[in-house]
C-alpha cells in the first residue's frame, strides 16, 4: 500500500516517474509480423476481468465441493468485489487519461489510474494459486512454482501493456501496488480466520 501511495503522489505532482510515462509513451513500437498481434492481444486478455474471474469462481466453487466448504468462494467473492470497489473508484477519482491520446491529465474522464488489468493480474491469479497451493497441501515447491508463475504472468501484462500503450507505466506499477496489498489483505484474513473443515478435508486425502 506504500507503494501505492508514493506513485500516487508521483502523478498527482507531476513527479519523476510521470516524465518516464512521457518517454516510454512517445516510443515507436515495431511492426510485428503476422499472426504476433493476434498472440499479443489474447495475452493481454490475462488481465481481464472477466476471465480471469472466470477462472478463479471454476476453481472456488470445485475446492468447495470437494471440501465441502464454503472459504474458497467466499474469499473469491470477497476479493472480486473488494477488487472492483478499490480500483474501480480510484479510477473515478483520478480521471486520468490514456498514453494513446499523447497527453496526460487528471480529472479528464479517463480512466487509466490504476491500471485494472495489472491489479486484477496479481491479485486474481495470485489468490488463485493461493487456493491451489492450499488446497493441495501445501509444498516449497508448489509454493515456489506458485509465485513464479502470478509474478510471470504479472509482467507479461505489464509489458503489453506498456507495448499496446494502452497504460502509462505508473498506472500499472499502481495497479500492482495495489493489487498487491488487496492479495496479501485476503491472505491474512483467510489466515487469521480458520477454517476446520479444510483440514479435515486434508487428512481425509491423506488416509
Amino acid at each position: 500500500m506504500g507503494i501505492f501511495i508514493l506513485i500516487t503522489v508521483d502523478v498527482l505532482h507531476s513527479g519523476p516517474l510521470t516524465d518516464i510515462d512521457a518517454t516510454i509513451a512517445k516510443l515507436q513500437r515495431p511492426e510485428l509480423p503476422n499472426g504476433a498481434d493476434w498472440v499479443i492481444y489474447n495475452l493481454d486478455h490475462l488481465g481481464l476481468r472477466g476471465l480471469t474471474a472466470l477462472c478463479l469462481l471454476t476453481l472456488a466453487i470445485y475446492l468447495g465441493r470437494k471440501f465441502k466448504t464454503w472459504r474458497p468462494l467466499n474469499l473469491s467473492i470477497v476479493s472480486l468485489l473488494a477488487l472492483n470497489l478499490v480500483v474501480g473508484l480510484a479510477k473515478l477519482e483520478f480521471g486520468r487519461t490514456k498514453p494513446k491520446l499523447q497527453i496526460d491529465l487528471l480529472d479528464a474522464g479517463g480512466m487509466s489510474y490504476p491500471s485494472g488489468h495489472a491489479s486484477n493480474a496479481i491479485l486474481t491469479w495470485g489468490l488463485f494459486a493461493y487456493l491451489a497451493v492450499k488446497y493441495a497441501a501445501p509444498s516449497t515447491f508448489r509454493t515456489r512454482v506458485a509465485i513464479w508463475s502470478v509474478g510471470m504472468t504479472t509482467i507479461v501484462v505489464v509489458i503489453i501493456s506498456l507495448f499496446r500503450n494502452t497504460h502509462w507505466l505508473s498506472d500499472l506499477v499502481g495497479g500492482v501496488s495495489i493489487g498487491a496489498a488487496l492479495l496479501l489483505l485476503i491472505v491474512a484474513i483467510d489466515r487469521v480466520i480458520s477454517s476446520s473443515r479444510v483440514e479435515q478435508g486434508r487428512q481425509m486425502q491423506r488416509t
